[in-house]
Protein backbone atom coordinates (compact mmCIF):
# COMPACT_ATOMS: atom_id res chain seq x y z
CA UNK A 1 0.00 0.00 0.00
CA UNK A 2 1.42 3.48 -0.83
CA UNK A 3 1.43 6.34 1.21
CA UNK A 4 -1.25 8.38 1.22
CA UNK A 5 -0.83 12.16 -0.27
CA UNK A 6 -1.28 14.60 2.63
CA UNK A 7 -4.69 15.22 2.66
CA UNK A 8 -6.00 14.28 6.21
CA UNK A 9 -2.86 15.43 8.16
CA UNK A 10 -3.66 14.14 11.36
CA UNK A 11 -4.88 10.64 10.17
CA UNK A 12 -1.25 10.61 8.40
CA UNK A 13 -0.03 11.90 11.65
CA UNK A 14 -1.93 8.59 13.38
CA UNK A 15 0.00 6.76 10.99
CA UNK A 16 3.15 7.82 11.35
CA UNK A 17 3.24 7.77 15.07
CA UNK A 18 2.24 3.94 14.91
CA UNK A 19 5.20 3.16 13.61
CA UNK A 20 8.67 2.53 15.77
CA UNK A 21 9.34 6.17 16.99
CA UNK A 22 12.25 8.14 16.37
CA UNK A 23 13.37 11.17 18.40
CA UNK A 24 13.66 14.62 17.70
CA UNK A 25 17.39 16.24 18.58
CA UNK A 26 18.49 20.02 19.02
CA UNK A 27 19.46 21.33 15.58
CA UNK A 28 22.74 22.24 17.13
CA UNK A 29 23.22 18.47 17.79
CA UNK A 30 25.50 16.32 15.56
CA UNK A 31 24.09 14.84 12.73
CA UNK A 32 22.35 16.01 9.68
CA UNK A 33 18.67 16.87 10.03
CA UNK A 34 16.03 16.97 7.37
CA UNK A 35 14.09 19.97 9.31
CA UNK A 36 14.39 22.13 11.76
CA UNK A 37 11.21 23.09 14.17
CA UNK A 38 11.77 26.20 16.59
CA UNK A 39 14.79 25.22 17.22
CA UNK A 40 14.39 21.01 17.08
CA UNK A 41 15.98 18.99 14.48
CA UNK A 42 14.32 16.24 13.27
CA UNK A 43 16.98 13.58 12.52
CA UNK A 44 17.57 12.44 8.83
CA UNK A 45 17.67 8.50 10.52
CA UNK A 46 13.88 9.53 10.82
CA UNK A 47 13.44 10.06 7.20
CA UNK A 48 15.53 7.48 6.12
CA UNK A 49 13.72 5.07 8.31
CA UNK A 50 10.35 6.30 6.64
CA UNK A 51 11.08 6.38 3.30
CA UNK A 52 12.62 2.55 3.40
CA UNK A 53 9.02 1.34 4.65
CA UNK A 54 7.41 3.63 1.93
CA UNK A 55 9.26 1.65 -0.66
CA UNK A 56 9.21 -1.31 0.56
CA UNK A 57 5.40 -1.09 -0.07
CA UNK A 58 4.98 0.02 -3.18
CA UNK A 59 5.69 3.61 -3.22
CA UNK A 60 7.69 5.47 -5.65
CA UNK A 61 10.81 7.28 -4.85
CA UNK A 62 10.87 11.05 -6.27
CA UNK A 63 10.67 14.51 -4.71
CA UNK A 64 6.77 14.04 -4.16
CA UNK A 65 7.69 11.32 -1.87
CA UNK A 66 10.17 13.33 -0.36
CA UNK A 67 8.25 16.34 0.38
CA UNK A 68 5.37 13.92 1.75
CA UNK A 69 7.62 12.39 4.52
CA UNK A 70 9.30 15.62 5.19
CA UNK A 71 6.04 17.00 5.65
CA UNK A 72 4.86 14.15 7.75
CA UNK A 73 8.07 14.65 10.17
CA UNK A 74 7.34 18.31 10.69
CA UNK A 75 3.36 17.94 11.33
CA UNK A 76 4.30 15.38 14.15
CA UNK A 77 7.07 17.60 15.56
CA UNK A 78 5.12 20.26 15.61
CA UNK A 79 1.90 18.34 17.37
CA UNK A 80 4.58 16.81 19.90
CA UNK A 81 5.88 20.65 20.98
CA UNK A 82 2.19 21.63 21.25
CA UNK A 83 1.47 19.11 23.39
CA UNK A 84 4.49 19.35 25.77
CA UNK A 85 3.57 22.86 25.95
CA UNK A 86 0.22 22.11 27.25
CA UNK A 87 1.91 19.25 29.44
CA UNK A 88 0.54 16.43 27.99
CA UNK A 89 3.87 14.41 27.80
CA UNK A 90 3.52 14.20 31.65
CA UNK A 91 0.34 12.97 31.96
CA UNK A 92 0.64 9.85 33.80
CA UNK A 93 -1.22 7.82 31.14
CA UNK A 94 0.14 9.12 28.09
CA UNK A 95 3.73 8.59 29.62
CA UNK A 96 2.44 4.67 30.12
CA UNK A 97 1.04 4.61 26.33
CA UNK A 98 4.50 5.71 25.90
CA UNK A 99 6.72 3.31 27.74
CA UNK A 100 4.45 0.44 26.13
CA UNK A 101 4.42 1.71 22.64
CA UNK A 102 8.59 1.45 23.13
CA UNK A 103 8.45 -1.47 25.39
CA UNK A 104 6.53 -3.27 21.85
CA UNK A 105 9.27 -1.76 19.46
CA UNK A 106 12.03 -3.47 21.49
CA UNK A 107 10.09 -6.75 22.08
CA UNK A 108 9.49 -6.82 18.05
CA UNK A 109 13.38 -6.19 17.57
CA UNK A 110 13.91 -8.98 19.54
CA UNK A 111 11.37 -11.35 18.03
CA UNK A 112 12.88 -10.22 14.31
CA UNK A 113 16.23 -10.61 15.46
CA UNK A 114 15.23 -14.02 16.33
CA UNK A 115 13.50 -15.27 13.47
CA UNK A 116 16.83 -13.90 11.73
CA UNK A 117 19.02 -16.53 13.74
CA UNK A 118 16.86 -19.13 13.27
CA UNK A 119 15.76 -19.61 9.53
CA UNK A 120 13.55 -21.97 7.98
CA UNK A 121 15.48 -24.16 6.05
CA UNK A 122 13.97 -25.37 2.53
CA UNK A 123 14.70 -28.81 3.99
CA UNK A 124 12.42 -28.04 6.84
CA UNK A 125 9.66 -26.01 4.75
CA UNK A 126 9.26 -29.16 2.14
CA UNK A 127 8.89 -31.42 5.20
CA UNK A 128 6.04 -29.50 6.52
CA UNK A 129 4.57 -29.03 2.08
CA UNK A 130 4.45 -32.62 2.18
CA UNK A 131 2.80 -33.53 4.92
CA UNK A 132 0.54 -30.77 4.43
CA UNK A 133 -0.01 -32.52 1.09
CA UNK A 134 -0.59 -35.64 2.48
CA UNK A 135 -2.98 -34.43 4.99
CA UNK A 136 -4.79 -32.59 2.75
CA UNK A 137 -5.51 -35.20 -0.13
CA UNK A 138 -6.36 -34.65 -4.08
CA UNK A 139 -10.03 -33.77 -3.18
CA UNK A 140 -12.25 -31.44 -2.39
CA UNK A 141 -15.52 -31.80 -1.16
CA UNK A 142 -18.91 -29.66 -0.91
CA UNK A 143 -20.99 -30.09 1.96
CA UNK A 144 -23.81 -29.23 3.81
CA UNK A 145 -24.46 -29.89 7.97
CA UNK A 146 -27.26 -29.65 10.28
CA UNK A 147 -26.15 -28.51 13.95
CA UNK A 148 -28.01 -28.93 17.21
CA UNK A 149 -27.32 -29.30 20.14
CA UNK A 150 -29.08 -32.78 21.66
CA UNK A 151 -28.52 -36.08 19.90
CA UNK A 152 -31.88 -36.57 19.80
CA UNK A 153 -32.78 -33.71 17.84
CA UNK A 154 -30.32 -35.28 15.41
CA UNK A 155 -31.60 -38.56 15.18
CA UNK A 156 -35.05 -36.66 14.13
CA UNK A 157 -33.67 -34.74 11.70
CA UNK A 158 -32.02 -37.95 10.04
CA UNK A 159 -35.17 -40.01 10.22
CA UNK A 160 -37.11 -36.85 8.78
CA UNK A 161 -34.69 -36.67 5.64
CA UNK A 162 -35.17 -40.97 5.34
CA UNK A 163 -38.92 -39.69 5.18
CA UNK A 164 -38.47 -37.61 1.90
CA UNK A 165 -38.04 -34.01 3.70
CA UNK A 166 -35.13 -32.02 1.73
CA UNK A 167 -32.48 -31.06 3.67
CA UNK A 168 -32.15 -27.58 2.91
CA UNK A 169 -35.08 -27.18 4.28
CA UNK A 170 -34.34 -28.51 7.10
CA UNK A 171 -30.98 -26.78 7.59
CA UNK A 172 -33.33 -24.05 9.16
CA UNK A 173 -33.26 -25.95 12.77
CA UNK A 174 -29.70 -25.63 12.73
CA UNK A 175 -27.96 -23.68 15.29
CA UNK A 176 -24.82 -22.68 13.27
CA UNK A 177 -26.31 -19.15 12.32
CA UNK A 178 -23.66 -19.11 9.57
CA UNK A 179 -25.41 -21.38 7.41
CA UNK A 180 -28.99 -22.46 8.51
CA UNK A 181 -30.55 -20.25 5.79
CA UNK A 182 -28.10 -21.16 3.24
CA UNK A 183 -29.74 -24.85 3.45
CA UNK A 184 -26.44 -25.57 5.24
CA UNK A 185 -24.17 -25.10 2.64
CA UNK A 186 -20.62 -25.15 3.72
CA UNK A 187 -19.11 -24.59 0.56
CA UNK A 188 -15.67 -26.27 -1.36
CA UNK A 189 -13.55 -28.15 1.40
CA UNK A 190 -11.21 -30.85 2.32
CA UNK A 191 -11.93 -32.94 5.26
CA UNK A 192 -8.45 -32.14 6.76
CA UNK A 193 -10.16 -28.61 7.55
CA UNK A 194 -12.97 -30.03 9.86
CA UNK A 195 -12.30 -31.00 13.10
CA UNK A 196 -11.88 -34.99 13.00
CA UNK A 197 -14.97 -36.27 14.33
CA UNK A 198 -16.65 -34.47 11.30
CA UNK A 199 -14.00 -34.51 8.65
CA UNK A 200 -13.70 -38.29 9.05
CA UNK A 201 -17.70 -38.35 8.24
CA UNK A 202 -17.44 -36.46 5.56
CA UNK A 203 -14.86 -38.06 3.83
CA UNK A 204 -16.89 -41.76 4.37
CA UNK A 205 -19.43 -40.51 2.51
CA UNK A 206 -20.91 -40.40 -1.35
CA UNK A 207 -22.00 -37.54 -3.23
CA UNK A 208 -25.87 -37.04 -2.53
CA UNK A 209 -25.57 -39.60 0.57
CA UNK A 210 -25.71 -38.06 4.05
CA UNK A 211 -24.47 -39.66 7.30
CA UNK A 212 -26.78 -42.27 9.30
CA UNK A 213 -26.11 -41.17 12.45
CA UNK A 214 -25.35 -37.78 14.44
CA UNK A 215 -21.69 -37.18 14.14
CA UNK A 216 -20.48 -35.43 17.71
CA UNK A 217 -17.86 -32.84 17.78
CA UNK A 218 -17.27 -30.16 20.86
CA UNK A 219 -20.39 -27.49 18.88
CA UNK A 220 -22.86 -30.22 19.17
CA UNK A 221 -24.57 -33.51 16.88
CA UNK A 222 -24.33 -32.72 12.86
CA UNK A 223 -25.82 -34.30 10.27
CA UNK A 224 -23.53 -34.31 7.09
CA UNK A 225 -24.40 -34.65 3.42
CA UNK A 226 -22.00 -34.63 0.63
CA UNK A 227 -23.21 -32.83 -2.40
CA UNK A 228 -20.15 -33.18 -4.35
CA UNK A 229 -16.25 -34.32 -4.97
CA UNK A 230 -13.84 -32.75 -7.41
CA UNK A 231 -10.04 -33.00 -7.89
CA UNK A 232 -8.31 -30.26 -5.98
CA UNK A 233 -5.38 -28.85 -7.37
CA UNK A 234 -2.82 -27.99 -4.61
CA UNK A 235 -0.36 -25.55 -5.18
CA UNK A 236 3.62 -26.52 -6.19
CA UNK A 237 5.95 -26.25 -3.08
CA UNK A 238 7.61 -23.10 -4.95
CA UNK A 239 4.37 -21.59 -4.59
CA UNK A 240 3.16 -22.25 -1.15
CA UNK A 241 6.59 -21.78 0.15
CA UNK A 242 6.18 -18.28 1.43
CA UNK A 243 3.42 -18.86 3.31
CA UNK A 244 4.70 -21.90 4.98
CA UNK A 245 8.36 -20.67 5.84
CA UNK A 246 5.63 -17.61 7.49
CA UNK A 247 4.04 -20.46 9.56
CA UNK A 248 6.97 -21.90 10.53
CA UNK A 249 8.47 -19.22 11.59
CA UNK A 250 5.68 -18.29 13.75
CA UNK A 251 5.99 -21.81 15.69
CA UNK A 252 9.40 -21.11 15.99
CA UNK A 253 8.64 -18.22 17.89
CA UNK A 254 5.99 -19.06 19.69
CA UNK A 255 7.90 -22.33 20.96
CA UNK A 256 10.23 -19.93 21.51
CA UNK A 257 8.67 -17.89 23.72
CA UNK A 258 7.12 -20.98 26.01
CA UNK A 259 10.52 -21.67 26.88
CA UNK A 260 11.36 -18.58 27.93
CA UNK A 261 7.78 -18.40 30.12
CA UNK A 262 9.33 -21.49 31.25
CA UNK A 263 12.52 -20.39 32.73
CA UNK A 264 11.31 -17.29 33.95
CA UNK A 265 9.43 -16.42 37.33
CA UNK A 266 6.40 -15.42 36.99
CA UNK A 267 3.42 -14.57 39.90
Amino acid sequence: MKFLRPLLPLTLIAGLLAQPAFAAEPAKAAGKNVATVNGVGIPQGAYDLLASRALSQGATEGPQLTNEIRGRLIQTELLIQAAKKKGLDRKPEITLQADLARQQIIANAYVADYVQSHPVTDAAAKTEYDRLVAQTGNKEFKSRHILVKEEKEAKDIIERLKMGEKFDKLASLSTDPGTKDKGGDLGWSVPGNFVEPFGKALAGLTPGSYTQAPVQTPFGYHVIQLDEVRDLKLPSFEEAKPQITQRLQAQTVEQHLQELAKAAKIN
